[in-house]
């Protein structure tokens, strides 16, 4: 009634009726979306490999098929098999990740677990092809299957093989990453001393790849050599933070800027500040993708030349500000995910034209043997998206010299397309070797840039160049520019420098540099992150961690961070001291996402056994070296103990650990196994886990991926159920403890699972365990 008298009541059963009958059609349109989504997931089930599908896509682009039929890339005859190829799902590709002697670990697991069983494996009368190495990776550290989701679910032994690869995959030990991607960090030749870029990283297979070459020898803690890795999308910086921190390596830094003007970064050598160069730089620039259509799906009716005439000057950008920051005999790798000549000859052209000798194109035929490559092209020509055709600079109309640039046709000159020597660059083409397609290109810095040898000193008065001077002076904020002459002395390069009277195709706009100027602060976009506090040497937390854990002269306290400049110390973090170098003389340069590897997290409990922090496992590999007591040797029975059961007495620890563990007051702790190379049948690699040793019993505290990742090492096959859930009854029970035991343990379990996005409390173990 009061409804009625505020308003007509026509009007309000109006608006009910509509609302009534819009509801039921939102249902039914739900519905009918739903019943779709079910059929097309079945039918992608029964004909895909994992992560490929979309039957209801038409895989065919007329406009795709006929410009690459012109360009001449596929050989003669071959073309039909390479679109077939391109319309096939791609085969689902593993990396094995981590350092040598755990890779090899898991190598073996693979293959004596699970390979040999599947080539005996037959499904609905169908022998299952097993997994195969890639030929050309080193060490057989790669391999692809082309098992479907639909075949996985018929077997038990394939189910548990997938569940193997997913926890393997978490713990960051087993990476999915496509073949060809794997390519360009093999040709960068990494060595661990190296410093390194990598411009465009996420969302970070690369990158690991990277940080894994920087840490092939374990024994060593700190190498010298880093990996910066950038990214313009700020969300996409996360996703690279969270793929780098599997690793868990000190020598990485996650940096939020936009390639194509990424700052230059200053550092202290000998007393006095010095520009940073990168003894190697991967470029792989954004691109249109479409040697992806094999797992892209939505670049078949998405593909258009187009693409590649709006790429080109971004990608031209980027490698022009790679160069500049590459070390004279360094080597830079660039690379994209396109078969367009545009988005790849063309680039490398204008570069190497661009360096005037100072850049040589490497051959990297031999490094990389079985790939099967083509030679790249040197003549293309540029279509529009009206499918007009165009050979060279001269035929362009000037309404489309907006769009079109000199820089994207060949040069004609035989002599000096000759000298470029183009066919150095390496094209894979997705019917050779089942893979996607792929374009790479190894870069070999011989000399200074000739802009910056041109122009020793400049000093402007303003930061914008007038358009007539631009052929004069090279663009952004300069600073003082050495030659480098072949005494070896190094160049320093102006921030944000282009090649000059380039400003169009460099730079972006005519009478802009490219980002802010260094006087202005940055502008943050996303989170705004903490701050990186390094500790001093006489910091007063350093007291008892120095006297628990008896930590050697020779540890770095000067590589020690934090995240807070207020209250207390929450968590201890540690880099290497080349990454410490360049965070304490660029903090107003560039944006840090994340770096460094926790080692230590406070324990408000801990204090009263000694020391507020307790070890981390994610840094226990970085800090063990330094710590001289609280280790207990443990055995491959004792790990099983200590991985299986929640909180095990000391007497079920062996005689050897339980004796040590005896001499040892409460508190954080150190397990270590030792391999023995007399018993092969036993992990030939070193094992360091964190744990905690309470008044009468012992606990590793250890995230739950990486406790199935040991246990499967040690021989016990760790799987879970369909539901995912975890094992409902433990070994150990919590009876007889201490209250003060039981609150300092759980305190620190919550620490453990909250801090890392992998871990559990220890309760939820594995949840099935069956000896092997």
């Amino acid at each position: 009634d009061w409804l009625c008298s505020q308003r007509p009541a026509t009007t309000i059963f109006r608006r009910f009726f509509s609302r009534v009958v819009c509801c039921s059609k939102m249902g039914k349109r739900s519905r009918q979306r739903q019943k779709n989504q079910n059929a097309g997931r079945d039918d992608r089930d029964s004909n895909a490999g994992w992560g490929a599908g979309y039957a209801d896509i038409v895989k065919e682009n007329k406009l795709f098929e006929h410009y690459y039929k012109e360009q001449g890339l596929v050989p003669e005859g071959e073309f039909e098999e390479f679109m077939e190829a391109m319309r096939e799902p791609l085969p689902a590709t593993i990396r094995i990740t981590g350092y040598k002697s755990h890779a090899k670990e898991i190598l073996h697991c693979l293959k004596e677990k699970y390979f040999r069983d599947i080539q005996e494996l037959e499904i609905d009368g169908q022998k299952i092809e097993a997994p195969q190495p890639l030929s050309w990776y080193p060490d057989e550290q790669a391999w692809h299957t082309n098992m479907s989701r639909k075949i996985i679910r018929k077997s038990p032994l394939l189910e548990k093989f997938h569940q193997f690869l997913i926890s393997e995959t978490e713990s960051g030990n087993i990476s999915r990453q496509e073949a060809v991607s794997m390519i360009p960090p093999l040709l960068l030749k990494i060595e661990p001393h190296h410093k390194i870029l990598d411009m465009c990283a996420a969302p970070g297979s690369k990158t690991a790849q990277l940080i894994e070459m920087l840490h092939s020898d374990m024994e060593v803690p700190f190498p010298e050599g880093f990996v910066i890795a950038n990214d313009v999308d700020n969300k996409r910086c996360y996703l690279l933070v969270h793929q780098a921190k599997r690793l868990n390596s000190p020598c990485i830094m996650v940096v939020n800027h936009d390639a194509s003007c990424i700052p230059t970064l200053q550092i202290n050598s000998d007393g006095r500040k010095d520009i940073l160069f990168y003894d190697r730089i991967l470029c792989d620039v954004p691109c249109s993708g479409d040697g992806t259509m094999r797992k892209n799906i939505d670049v078949w009716k998405k593909w258009t030349t187009s693409n590649s005439l709006h790429l080109h000057g971004l990608q031209l950008r980027i490698a022009v500000r790679g160069v500049e920051q590459l070390a004279v005999g360094g080597r830079m790798v660039y690379s994209t995910c396109s078969l367009n000549p545009i988005e790849d000859e063309a680039v490398i052209a204008a570069l190497l034209e661009k360096s005037e000798g100072s850049l040589e194109l490497a051959d990297a035929s031999a490094d990389l043997p079985g790939l099967k490559w083509m030679p790249g092209v040197t003549s293309w020509k540029l279509m529009t998206k009206e499918g007009q055709w165009y050979s060279d600079w001269s035929e362009v109309p000037k309404s489309r010299h907006t769009q079109i640039r000199p820089t994207m046709f060949p040069p004609k000159d035989p002599e000096k397309v000759a000298n470029l020597h183009l066919q150095r660059c390496m094209r894979i083409l997705p019917h050779h070797q089942n893979t996607g397609g792929f374009f790479v290109a190894v870069l070999v810095k011989k000399a200074p840039m000739p802009w910056n040898k041109r122009y020793p000193k400049v000093v402007l008065t303003s930061t914008r160049i007038p358009l007539d001077a631009s052929s004069l002076l090279p663009e952004g904020t300069p600073e003082e520019v050495e030659e480098d002459g072949p005494g070896g002395k190094t160049e320093v390069e102006a921030e944000h420098e282009v090649p000059p009277g380039d400003s169009q195709e460099a730079g972006g706009k005519q009478d802009s540099v490219c980002g802010p100027p260094p006087s202005k602060k940055l502008r943050l976009f996303g989170y705004k992150e903490d701050p990186f506090v390094f500790l001093t040497e006489d910091d007063p937390v350093f007291n008892t961690i120095q006297s628990f854990y008896d930590l050697s002269p020779s540890f770095p306290k000067l590589n020690v961070l934090t995240r807070t400049h207020e209250g207390k110390k929450r968590h201890l973090y540690m880099v290497s001291k080349e990454l410490r170098n360049v965070l304490q003389n660029n903090s107003e340069r560039m944006k840090v996402i994340n770096t460094g590897v926790k080692v230590w997290s406070r324990n408000s409990d801990g204090a009263e056994f000694g020391c507020a922090f307790r070890l981390a496992q994610e840094g226990i590999y970085t800090l063990q070296p330094y710590i001289r007591s609280r280790i207990i040797s443990v055995s491959v029975e004792d790990i099983k103990v200590l991985l299986t059961q929640e909180n095990p007495f000391l007497s079920k620890l062996e005689d050897n650990a339980h004796a040590q563990a005896k001499q040892l007051g409460m508190g954080s702790i150190v397990l270590k196994y030792i391999p023995n190379p007399n018993n092969p049948s036993e992990p030939q690699c070193a094992i360091q886990l964190c744990g905690w040793r309470g008044k009468t019993s012992i606990r590793a505290f250890v995230p739950r991926n990486e406790r199935y990742h040991y246990l499967r090492m040690l021989g016990v096959e760790v799987f879970r159920d369909r539901e995912g859930s975890g094992q409902k009854k433990r070994d150990g029970e919590k009876e007889g403890k201490e209250e003060e035991e039981v609150a300092v343990e759980n305190e620190a379990e919550l620490e453990n699972g909250a801090e890392n996005e992998s871990s559990e409390p220890t309760t939820a173990c594995s949840n099935k365990e069956t000896k092997s």
